[in-house]
């Protein structure tokens, strides 16, 4: 059965001489493996050069009860990426937050408001002419929301400790090892307080900025199902 819908591209891989496998988080039905066919001349009806990590697409897809993988039979770019495609920080953010949400978003997802949300972050990048060194840390802050693991970050005078596996505050250590103490949470409240429309204005280093990945991928290991260490990550902390 044909379907309209639209996509942004996670990720692709081999299959076969003939095909690729395209992962594809779509509006209506998640993340969706699809077969992506592997010719590179003028006549492709596809082209392979429209699924560039990030890529929102138009899709009309052919989609068959008890089958793995499905079939493309239209492909059309929303939107040109031009800085995605060209400006190295922003495609190094785009490899690896392609990566993460492909491990983050299940083939069984069907989340309109995580799709818009992430959609609406690709075209800020994109248009974005500074700051983006801290996008990916209110990109990961934001999309908690959307998963339904926000923390609970009102701060008690008591409470000095940030537990990262209840996501809260706590007035005493936890006994495991996953939580901030109190100079660490002060990074929760910056989180808080960023957005895409004033990232720039928060001067982090390097270090900083490494430091609040870590403790934002934590946050994700320990609330999300099998969430595995991310390769792209080191090239992220390189970001200047």
């Amino acid at each position: 059965m044909l379907h309209k819908t639209e996509g942004i591209v996670l990720g692709t891989s081999p299959y076969n001489d003939i095909y690729s496998i395209v992962q594809v988080f779509t509006r209506d039905f998640g993340r969706v493996p699809y077969l992506l066919p592997r010719s590179r001349g003028k006549t492709a009806k596809i082209k392979t050069s429209l699924f560039f990590p990030l890529s929102v697409l138009h899709l009309e897809v052919e989609h068959l009860p008890l089958r793995d993988l499905h079939r493309l039979k239209e492909v059309e770019r929303q939107f040109p990426l031009h800085d995605l495609c060209t400006n190295m920080t922003k495609v190094s953010l785009a490899f690896f937050l392609s990566e993460f949400l492909l491990r983050i978003f299940r083939e069984s997802d069907h989340n309109e408001p995580s799709f818009d949300f992430v959609k609406n972050s690709v075209e800020t990048l994109e248009a974005a002419e500074k700051g983006v060194a801290s996008f990916h840390l209110a990109f990961l802050f934001g999309l908690t929301r959307f998963m339904g693991i926000y923390p609970n970050v009102e701060w008690r005078e008591k409470n000095r400790f940030f537990d990262l596996m209840q996501g809260e505050f706590v007035m005493n250590m936890p006994i495991h090892g996953h939580y901030l103490n109190s100079s660490e949470s002060d990074f929760l409240v910056l989180l808080q307080r960023m957005n895409y429309g004033n990232m720039h204005l928060f001067r982090l280093s390097r270090n900083n900025r490494n430091t609040i990945l870590d403790y934002l991928l934590e946050y994700y290991r320990l609330h999300v199902y099998d969430f595995p260490p991310l390769k792209s990550v080191e090239i992220l902390r390189m970001l200047s």
